[in-house]
């Protein structure tokens, strides 16, 4: 019984996926021209399923989202910027 609970303990561990992990990415929002464009981006990403966190800095006209990348994706996220009249692409990293 030892050999055979080992056994299938070793296939259950290699076939598992791999574990979720928390990402942080800025997007950039370009077309966000108003004190009230924020709230509206910042919405936007919160209601979609997976993201922990959202800000917006308006100034700088960017989005940073946590999100739980088991849940959703940098796509999503752009895709909902989009839907909701502000649309982002990833921003480049210095």
């Amino acid at each position: 019984m030892n050999k055979f609970s080992l056994a299938l303990a070793s296939i259950c561990l290699a076939t598992a996926p791999a574990w979720a992990a928390v990402q942080t990415v800025t997007l950039s929002v370009p077309s966000m021209d108003c004190p009230v464009c924020p709230i509206t981006v910042k919405k936007a990403l919160a209601n979609v399923p997976g993201v922990d966190k959202a800000e917006v800095n308006f100034d700088k006209r960017q989005a940073t989202v946590t999100f739980d990348d088991a849940k959703t994706d940098v796509t999503a996220l752009t895709q909902a910027t989009t839907n909701a009249g502000y649309p982002s692409t990833l921003a480049k990293q210095p």
